[in-house]
């Protein structure tokens, strides 16, 4: 489930839609929660559908640690992906905002951590990636774990609209990781290696 104080907008012809921020959303704040709405598909599910759900599914699905895909139901789904991302994923399956997001702006993923199939060129936002690969959660994940775990210390200091869709399992998690009694799970643990992908 995608942040309350969102909505769907036309960002431009090159990108078409996107999330963006209608209220002020400070980093540290849960912007996506996998919820019970969200569908989980096998590869042997999709590859048994027809070309239009396939279709569908490779747009806006993203990969998981068990290489299954998963489908959004709401606007998230609709997230773009930036090299200077607003939102990063965590190992519990929900996003934190890294920054501070202000209304009109867009909230986005490196979807270098999304497990996709295939390299992509992405906009040239004037950073040193321009690609995306479906490795890079191994090449930048210690240092992305970094920026999560900074922001992560602040999810009990803001309001959290999504909070009550975390479970009380998770929440005593994100206590005692805040408190330095049990480590951040990194986000290594998220990685997915596609058998078909060249080593």
């Amino acid at each position: 489930m995608i942040h309350p104080h969102t909505e769907l907008r036309y960002i431009s012809k090159t990108i078409g839609y996107g999330v963006v921020a209608t209220a002020f959303i400070p980093k540290g704040t849960i912007t996506w929660v996998l919820d019970k709405l969200d569908r989980e598909f096998s590869p042997a599910e999709i590859a048994a559908m027809d070309k239009t759900y396939r279709d569908i599914l490779d747009t806006y699905s993203y990969r998981n640690n068990k290489g299954n895909f998963i489908l959004c139901w709401d606007n998230a789904r609709f997230v773009n992906h930036s090299f200077k991302p607003s939102c990063f994923t965590t190992a519990y399956e929900f996003e934190i905002a890294i920054r501070d997001i202000h209304p009109g702006e867009q909230l986005t993923d490196d979807y270098g951590y999304l497990n996709v199939s295939e390299p992509f060129k992405a906009d040239d936002e004037g950073t040193r990636r321009k690609t995306v690969y479906p490795d890079d959660l191994l090449t930048f994940g210690k240092a992305w774990d970094k920026k999560v775990l900074e922001n992560f210390k602040k999810i009990n200091k803001v309001e959290q609209p999504l909070g009550h869709m975390l479970d009380k399992g998770t929440w005593k998690t994100i206590e005692d990781v805040i408190g330095k009694k049990k480590e951040m799970k990194s986000l290594l643990t998220c990685y997915y290696k596609d058998k078909k992908q060249r080593s």
